[in-house]
């Protein structure tokens, strides 16, 4: 093949594909912009149809100042890898063009607590996000280099930072007695994001990530005693739904977690002012997916 064929491919790549996986990697940002136990730590391939492969772990939490002062703070913030490959054809030949994008996100939220009963609260929150996205060629920028004069710049080692606002509306039901505690928390969020300060028009992009999930935990002491505390089991269940078109990115629209594990009161030595450790074996499960996590979290008094 000659030099201009393989630019004519490469080129063709570039239109038919580019602006696609771009709205495609903001979109994937979504599952990273609110503390969800369900795509907190989340990997997604599928090798046989050659799906691109997606790797997602987040970190995130949320308290509220204190009764007197209603405010509420949360901050959510991700790492992913989504690996998309290029393929195009100049009609004699097809060429696959591998890549490797990582992008990380941070989001914060702050909100205003309603107490519409004692164990009750309506909590709505304004929230904010700002990402980058990172491309790397790798293996393929070799191909590139040696072998086109196609303006490749973006794939070879450019990057799309992200920025979006939204809100959410959560319940917030927490019933707590010596006998057991009960979380339950339903949660609606919708956040528009869009690429900012990028050069590349062909990945100009954007995503709205609108989804809906409960979740719920309880917690009961076990008998058994740790630390000079009694150790609680913790037994947890949620469920996302995904709405809009970006649903559809990773070929599910809703991803359901049970989990199971233990607790720990640390409250008589304070260390780090941490009052609880816990650590849940969770099942996630969805349309063409499943698969187990941990999860390891930690309360602050």
């Amino acid at each position: 093949m000659s030099v201009l064929a393989q630019d004519r491919l490469v080129l063709q790549v570039l239109k038919g594909q580019l602006q696609q996986r771009a709205n495609g990697v903001l979109a994937l940002m979504g599952y990273s912009q609110t503390p969800d136990v369900t795509s907190g730590a989340l990997s997604v391939t599928d090798r046989s149809t050659g799906d691109p492969s997606f790797d997602n772990t987040s970190l995130g939490g949320g308290f509220t100042i204190s009764d007197s002062v209603p405010i509420y703070l949360e901050g959510t913030i991700g790492y992913a890898r989504y690996d998309p490959k290029f393929v195009g054809s100049d009609g004699t030949e097809t060429r696959e063009l591998p890549t490797r994008w990582n992008s990380a996100i941070a989001t914060a939220g702050v909100g205003w607590d309603f107490h519409l009963t004692d164990d009750l609260v309506l909590r709505p929150i304004a929230m904010g996000s700002y990402g980058r996205v990172k491309s790397d060629l790798s293996l393929g920028s070799l191909y590139i280099t040696n072998h086109t004069s196609a303006d490749l710049d973006f794939l070879a080692h450019g990057h799309l930072d992200a920025a979006g606002a939204g809100g959410s509306l959560m319940l917030d039901y927490e019933h707590y007695v010596e006998a057991y505690e009960v979380d339950v928390e339903l949660r609606y969020t919708n956040i528009y994001l869009h690429s900012v300060n990028t050069p590349y028009k062909a990945v100009q992009g954007d995503s709205r990530n609108e989804n809906a999930s409960l979740w719920a935990r309880y917690r009961a002491p076990t008998g058994w005693h740790a630390l000079s505390r009694p150790v609680r089991y913790v037994l947890e269940f949620a469920h996302t739904s995904y709405f809009g078109a970006d649903a559809q990115v990773l070929n599910f629209n809703h991803l359901t977690s049970l989990g199971a594990g233990l607790e720990l009161d640390t409250s008589k030595y304070h260390p780090l002012w941490i009052t609880r450790a816990r650590a849940v074996v969770r099942y996630v499960f969805g349309q063409n997916v499943q698969g187990v996590s941990l999860g390891l979290a930690v309360t602050f008094d």
